[in-house]
């Protein structure tokens, strides 16, 4: 099947998303590498200067580029999200995250979280970032920027049709 969703993605929705269907969304989409999962993992909902709930999480270190005042992206594929495993499971409990954007697969801690928590794992084409960039219509903000460098910040990117996604693992435990 092939579903076009705003995020956040309703509950009932993510309970329809099985393993190859092919997802397309709209709406905020944060990003986040293995130092922004470091410290998002030491840090409680309150403690965040968003709110990953309301968003999906992307495992993306985008290039960007500032052009009056504003942030562009020039390219924004995903990044491997096998790196993310050890710390998957506990963001997607601790911070109600209900899909994640990568690339690859992800391992048995994560397709248990997922399960446990209704969530979903869609993989973006590698070697698409070109494709992604077109798709983010702004940069609505970004966090720990000089702390963390570019590609680790977490960018809130607003996205339009953002995909093809393929949900790579669904609720019901299942994995390509």
């Amino acid at each position: 099947m092939e579903y076009h969703v705003s995020l956040p993605v309703p509950s009932d929705v993510l309970k329809k998303l099985l393993v190859g269907d092919v997802l397309y969304v709209t709406g905020s989409v944060f990003t986040a590498r293995d130092c922004a999962h470091v410290k998002m993992r030491g840090m409680k909902p309150k403690d965040l200067p968003f709110d990953p709930a309301a968003m999906a999480l992307y495992h993306c270190g985008p290039l960007m580029k500032k052009e009056n005042g504003r942030w562009i992206a020039v390219s924004a594929g995903p990044t491997t999200s096998s790196r993310m495993e050890e710390f998957e499971d506990i963001l997607l409990d601790r911070f109600g995250i209900h899909l994640i954007i990568g690339k690859g697969g992800m391992g048995e801690r994560t397709t248990k979280a997922l399960k446990k928590t209704g969530s979903v794992y869609a993989a973006f084409p590698g070697g698409a970032g070109v494709l992604a960039a077109e798709k983010i219509t702004g940069v609505s903000q970004v966090f720990w920027l000089e702390e963390l460098g570019m590609p680790e910040a977490v960018w809130i990117l607003e996205v339009k049709e953002f995909g093809p996604l393929v949900v790579a693992m669904d609720s019901f435990g299942q994995s390509l």
